[in-house]
């Protein structure tokens, strides 16, 4: 039976990743505080989660962008803004941004809620399987701000007083911090805990 760090008394500094003795209380490296396991990881984790599905509410319902078209307003939800694109007869953007700004967010949530169950929970899923979406989740997060992305741009872009003006609404503040807390509830969570949490045999 394979043998973890712990098991052989070392500890990984999570900071500059020297190996250390389990008994040390500083990295003999960096003087970093040495945790063998962040056990409180798990319930900050699953926090940041609860947070930003709560967000991804307000963040769909609301509008995300305004726009003054010769003095007419209008209010676009992420939903009604690729709508709007795919009347337009721009679909390959309106499939970037219903994949960056709708599928990105969910997959993030739903996996990383599967991912934090499996460790709480004990289910028997496979943790090469656990590791590989946790990898994908991490992966792909960095894609999730390409809508805030397009907005910034049109900000900064369009911009001609009365005529044609475009501003963000109050969505995008709730999108950015979906994105933002997801990131973290991957960031925090201390990772060897799924191989301490789960049996040999869901290898």
């Amino acid at each position: 039976m394979n043998q973890q760090g712990k098991d052989l008394a070392l500890c990984l500094c999570r900071v500059c990743k020297q190996v250390n003795r389990s008994q040390d209380s500083h990295c003999l490296r960096c003087e970093s505080p040495l945790l063998v396991r962040d056990y409180a990881s798990l319930q900050k984790s699953w926090a940041l989660l609860i947070t930003a599905a709560i967000l991804l509410i307000p963040a769909n319902l609301y509008p995300i962008t305004v726009l003054t078209n010769q003095g007419k307003v209008r209010h676009d939800t992420i939903f009604s803004g690729i709508m709007h694109l795919v009347q337009s007869d721009m679909l390959p953007i309106a499939i970037i941004v219903f994949v960056a700004s709708i599928l990105v967010p969910w997959i993030k949530i739903i996996g990383l809620a599967i991912y934090l169950s499996a460790i709480s929970f004990h289910l028997p899923i496979s943790k090469k399987t656990l590791m590989i979406g946790y990898h994908i989740i991490e992966w792909i997060g960095r894609w999730s701000m390409l809508d805030l992305f397009v907005i910034s741009l049109t900000v900064a872009l369009v911009n001609m007083g009365q005529l044609l003006d475009a501003k963000p609404a109050p969505a995008a503040t709730a999108f950015a911090l979906v994105i933002l807390l997801t990131q973290l509830a991957a960031k925090v969570l201390d990772t060897r805990l799924l191989w301490d949490r789960l049996e040999p045999q869901d290898d």
